[in-house]
């Protein structure tokens, strides 16, 4: 298979650069800066010392669906980044007082998407959107009692702070961030990437090894009354809509090993409560139900470091939903990250995942329906989908890292029909590969 155009391009700028890496750079010359484009003459920093952050930022990946899935075919996406971050004790004498707003630049190759060749619940790319420029967060934050308490007001997205790993922060697959116990039962996705929602979190931190979260958050990232893709709805983020119901979230979290041996782990325990109307997945908005709720457990734990700094962390999640009103009713991952593998490589890292999605019973029994309907004992039953994923983060500089993957996806979609397929068959195991390239400006 002849590898496509933008891939071998991308290789060939890697080969490039990492051929004219200098083997003694100046410390402070370009491989070794922690931005790209510098210190801007030094008027980063002074903005810095007033308050005022500024990031920008690029992520740009090559995917393709080399076998299975509904069909095969390469795509390319990228996400153009910008954050302003300001603390307001510095800027404003507002002590306690921050403020942070970000927008993102979307584009795609041809507009096709790699979800569109698998058709997986798991979006083989977590940066994965329509094509838009589109506001993403924006909020006021006010701490109190030394930051024992925080509270943050403004367009919120929950994955930054709910039911998150920093382990599985290390893999592209968009399950192992947001994962599908709440992507595929909340409200068009919920208030996560790329549709946040106008909401509250507040922290409250009684010791340095216990944190409680909770928000609230307007329920339907669309805006309600959407008769088409939310994304379409609400394009550019501006819709700040507060109807389609109320979504609550809680987690409490427990830090351990914050000392010198540097075995650090969080444990987390939450869930959510969702007002609206459910259909019930046997029998439809005929049978509706009111409201939904969903609960989670999380572990990320370091089990081993050295003095260079190599480790080894390990990451779980699981998590329930009733299986009346929800696509997803159980959810598991887990999977390891290794930092340092290969010698003088010491700020790779290896990760590795397996997000596992089960099928409802009642979306089962609705199949199982369909198959006595129309006397068609070959109609599928949907019962699970599975991702493994295997990912490696090589960083060539500081504002530059390079990151190949593989993905295979076992019963896209929860064993599906193939709406490619003529002859009706189910969506066939995917295999993906690709790499993404980060950059910081």
């Amino acid at each position: 298979m002849k590898l496509p155009c933008r891939v071998a391009a991308m290789a060939s700028l890697v080969g490039a650069c990492l051929a004219g890496f200098p083997a003694q750079a100046d410390e402070n010359g370009l491989w070794h800066r922690e931005s790209l484009i510098g210190d801007w003459g030094g008027a980063r920093s002074d903005l810095s010392d007033h308050g005022v952050d500024v990031g920008l930022g690029y992520v740009g990946e090559t995917l393709g669906d080399v076998a299975g899935g509904m069909k095969r075919g390469w795509s390319y996406e990228g996400r153009a980044e910008f954050a302003l971050d300001l603390d307001l004790d510095k800027l404003l004498g507002w002590r306690g007082g921050s403020a942070h707003g970000s927008v993102f630049q979307i584009h795609h190759s041809d507009g096709t998407p790699a979800v569109n060749y698998t058709g997986s619940i798991g979006d083989p790319s977590n940066i994965e959107a329509r094509q838009t420029t589109r506001l993403y967060t924006l909020w006021l934050q006010q701490e109190f009692f030394a930051d024992a308490v925080s509270i943050r007001a403004g367009q919120l997205a929950a994955d930054d702070e709910f039911i998150t790993s920093e382990t599985a922060g290390n893999l592209i697959n968009g399950t192992f961030g947001w994962p599908a116990l709440a992507s595929a039962n909340q409200t068009n996705g919920g208030p996560a990437y790329p549709l946040p929602t106008p909401g509250v979190r507040v922290a409250f931190a009684p010791t340095d090894a216990v944190t409680l979260l909770a928000g609230v958050f307007s329920g339907d990232p669309a805006g309600g009354d959407c008769p088409e893709d939310a994304q379409l709805c609400n394009k550019h983020g501006t819709s700040f809509s507060m109807s389609g119901g109320t979504l609550w979230m809680g987690e409490l979290q427990y830090a351990v090993g914050q000392d010198e041996s540097g075995l650090s782990g969080l444990y987390k325990i939450g869930g959510w409560y969702e007002t609206g109307t459910f259909a019930d997945q046997r029998r439809g908005f005929g049978h509706a139900h009111s409201d939904d709720h969903g609960f989670y457990a999380v572990a990320d734990q370091t089990v081993w470091r050295d003095a260079e700094a190599h480790a080894l962390s390990f990451f779980a999640r699981v998590g329930a939903a009733p299986s009346d009103r929800n696509l997803v009713s159980f959810y598991a991952d887990s999977g390891f990250a290794y930092t340092g593998l290969l010698p003088r490589r010491d700020g790779d890292i290896l990760a590795v995942g397996v997000g596992y999605s089960r099928i409802s019973t009642d979306a089962r029994e609705a199949d199982r329906d369909v198959q006595i309907m129309t006397s068609d004992p070959a109609y599928p039953l949907r019962d699970h989908e599975t991702v493994l994923e295997v990912s490696y983060t090589a960083p060539i500089a500081p504002w530059w890292s390079v990151q190949p993957d593989v993905q295979y996806i076992v019963h896209p979609g929860g064993n599906v029909q193939n709406p490619e397929d003529a002859s009706g068959g189910t969506i066939d195991n995917a295999v993906v590969i690709g790499v993404r390239t980060s950059l910081v400006f």
